[in-house]
């Protein structure tokens, strides 16, 4: 990690996703907090997350946009346009201006797809595509560690200062880092015309995920696995409340856990890529989510800081590993449309399980559902990691087996996700 930190040109990337992402982690609980606030429901507060989770469905449309221009001046409009879409939440007075904070939380969850895809292609043309899995494990640390304090100190701020200087701090994060980004000097040719109809153009990121092995069998693994991990959302409350009898405040005691595991789990991730692929560690990471699940089944507060601080080396592990095999495998006029259509095939699932997870744990024993999530992603996890050899470590060459290796919960550190 410390080789890629050391191209200058990495380096201002770096620093400027620094305030680009610490303004997001500030932004979104707050956003929640903000109508919990105004309404008092929990429910309406809730639905701030669906909102600014619905634009997925818009992922063919995003990537075919981003495909069509050059990614630095593209990522620098996208980070001003959305400072600029915030500024709606200047005139949120009372609960009729409730619905000023759906419609921006949905143009955010819009953003944040566009600058994901948009930040894909620009590591790949900024970083020599060995150093790929360092680059995006060195910003995966950095998401695992603002997790640590990010949402806290935006409800803290919320409440000493009000959601209008939250929202100035935050414009202030994006328009840093279009400013940061705009000093880089990159050399991109103009992207070439489209050769297809549209509607095959906007299909052309799906094709491709369907047609290549590696990412056909990641995408069906991780998604497989994501249909049950978000149910973990509403069962830590229950294990909290039933199983641990404390108040639901402890939850983020153990969240925090969870980020310390999140901060390692970035720093291992470009060794593992190395050392089993990108398929092979994406493999790893569903697979201790199953663990992780198992232990919380049995309600002991040791038991469960081993599981969450598991779940959260899970995380960066399947991200690093899905971002690097996305970036090696796609071409670079494809590399937008491919990477809104994975965001939007991995959060899908999520979303759905999260409000599964929410109906079934007051129907059936939260017990009995972590066994489900432990079984269901541990399966997914060992499906996933038949398929190693789709892509093999770097330096491998194409088409001949890597040497056997031990299974990645042989010789690393047990922790995973957000449980």
């Amino acid at each position: 990690m410390r080789t890629v930190l050391r191209r200058p040109d990495f380096r201002l990337l770096f620093g400027a996703l620094l305030a680009s992402m610490a303004a997001e982690s500030i932004l979104l609980l707050a956003l929640a907090i903000w109508v919990k606030d105004l309404t008092g429901s929990d429910g309406l507060a809730g639905a701030t997350i669906f909102a600014i989770i619905a634009p997925m469905m818009l992922a063919p449309l995003v990537g075919w946009v981003v495909d069509r221009y050059r990614r630095r001046p593209f990522f620098v409009a996208a980070n001003l346009g959305t400072a600029m879409l915030l500024t709606p939440l200047f005139a949120v007075r009372d609960r009729a201006d409730v619905w000023i904070i759906y419609v921006v939380a949905a143009l955010y969850g819009l953003s944040y797809l566009t600058l994901s895809a948009t930040l894909s292609g620009l590591i790949r043309q900024l970083v020599p595509s060995e150093l790929l899995a360092d680059a995006n494990g060195a910003l995966q640390t950095v998401r695992q560690g603002l997790r640590l304090g990010g949402p806290l100190a935006g409800a803290a701020l919320y409440a000493a200062v009000g959601g209008w200087l939250l929202a100035t701090l935050a414009m202030v994060g994006f328009v840093t880092a279009a400013a940061v980004v705009g000093l880089l000097r990159v050399a991109e040719a103009e992207p070439a015309a489209a050769t297809l109809r549209w509607p095959a153009e906007l299909g052309a990121g799906l094709r491709h995920l369907a047609g290549e092995p590696a990412l056909r069998r990641a995408l069906l693994g991780y998604g497989l696995g994501s249909l049950v991990m978000g149910f973990s959302e509403s069962l830590i409350f229950a294990y909290v409340d039933q199983g641990l009898d404390r108040d639901a405040a402890f939850v983020g005691v153990l969240v925090t856990v969870q980020g310390v595991g999140g901060l390692v789990g970035g720093l291992l991730s470009p060794a593992v890529v190395r050392r089993i692929g990108e398929v092979g560690a994406l493999a790893a990471g569903v697979t201790f989510f199953g663990p992780a699940a198992l232990a919380l089944a049995w309600p002991d507060l040791r038991l469960g800081v081993l599981a969450l601080l598991l779940a959260g080396v899970s995380l960066p592990l399947t991200m690093v590993g899905l971002a690097t095999l996305i970036q090696r495998r796609t071409p670079p006029r494809l590399l937008g449309r491919v990477a809104a259509a994975s965001e939007a095939l991995v959060s899908g699932p999520q979303a759905c399980s999260i409000g599964a997870g929410a109906l079934l744990v007051g129907v059936f024993d939260y017990r009995l559902l972590f066994v489900l999530v432990g079984v269901v992603t541990t399966a997914a996890g060992a499906w996933l990691w038949r398929g190693r050899r789709l892509s093999p470590p770097p330096g491998t060459p194409a088409g001949v087996p890597s040497p056997r290796r031990p299974h990645p919960a042989e010789h690393l550190t047990p922790d995973a996700t957000r449980l």
